[in-house]
């Protein structure tokens, strides 16, 4: 084998998990694709890491990959296409070039669902958020538009109703797909308001987000709605498939236990990509370090 495990995305937890068995003295190759950091990378600011009071989220990732980087992992910048089954392990097959390893982490996150719009990539970041957890607290005393109809969605306006003055709540179709519960709570809450049937139009502003246009479906009506921010909570999209062969999927996100372990001995899933309440740095770093230190174990008794 040419490495103790292969960590198959460069996230917080895939990073995590090297840095734990790094320090457990296994060696570990690191495959990313894109960025390094994944989507936290994106995030002009992280302040909700303990112990961090206010660092962008490129500075974490960057920290992060130096200090596996000084312990010594091996890094490549190539894209996993399949994992394979071999004598004493695993080979993965990438875009460039197979690399074998006594396990696998499988770390490839996933990433908000967008609305494929006219400046929406521009303007993230600058009034377009897909997280009320991680930006919520910038907009406190401000309006704020969320498009969104399910579970999350509801629990970000509640959310924000907590810190800024009026959450206008856009849905695309006629009801919403949330926990009853959930919908009745933010009805009792005087500054969120919703409104059914509004397609997204287009983006208002200039370096800044200042307004959300909308159009209602039935009446072909044009709503401008003017906020400081629009947080957009529509989904998330893992990227999963490619390793259905070797893992359980529910919606695309994989299956683990408590030790981040999928159904296949000697393969753990971590971070964003696995079945889990809550996707957050501080519980993707936890998954890694959760599923590191299995792996290390299991490596021992090998």
């Amino acid at each position: 084998m040419d490495f103790d495990t292969i960590v198959i995305g460069g996230g917080p937890a895939g990073m995590t998990a090297a840095l734990y068995l790094l320090r457990a003295g296994k060696s570990v190759l690191l495959l990313e694709h894109e960025a390094i950091g994944g989507q936290i990378s994106e995030s002009p600011r992280l302040e909700n890491f303990p112990s961090i009071k206010r660092i962008s989220g490129s500075s974490f990732a960057d920290a992060l990959f130096d200090q596996i980087t000084d312990l010594g992992v091996k890094f490549e910048f190539e894209s996993a296409q399949s994992i394979e089954k071999i004598e004493g392990g695993f080979r993965v097959n990438t875009d460039y070039n197979p690399h074998t390893a006594k396990t696998i982490v499988i770390a490839t996150g996933c990433k908000h669902r967008h609305l494929g719009i006219e400046r929406e990539e521009e303007l993230t970041g600058h009034g377009i958020s897909y997280c009320a957890v991680c930006d919520g607290a910038f907009y406190k005393g401000k309006d704020v538009v969320l498009i969104g109809d399910a579970n999350t969605a509801i629990q970000y306006a509640i959310q924000l109703s907590d810190g800024c003055s009026h959450v206008y709540v856009c849905t695309l179709f006629d009801k919403f797909f949330a926990d009853n519960i959930l919908v009745e709570n933010m009805k009792k809450i005087e500054n969120i308001s919703y409104r059914h049937n509004l397609s997204t139009i287009s983006f208002v502003g200039g370096e800044e987000l200042t307004g959300v246009i909308f159009e209602d479906t039935k009446t072909k009506e044009r709503i401008q709605y003017d906020c400081a921010a629009a947080f957009i909570a529509i989904g998330q999209v893992p990227d999963n498939e490619k390793f259905a062969s070797w893992v359980d999927m529910d919606r695309g996100f994989i299956k683990t236990d408590e030790s981040m372990k999928t159904k296949t001995d000697g393969i753990y899933a971590v971070g964003d990509c696995r079945v889990k309440n809550m996707r957050q740095v501080i519980t993707a770093t936890s998954d890694g370090a959760i599923a590191a230190i299995a792996i290390a174990n299991y490596l021992n008794s090998l």
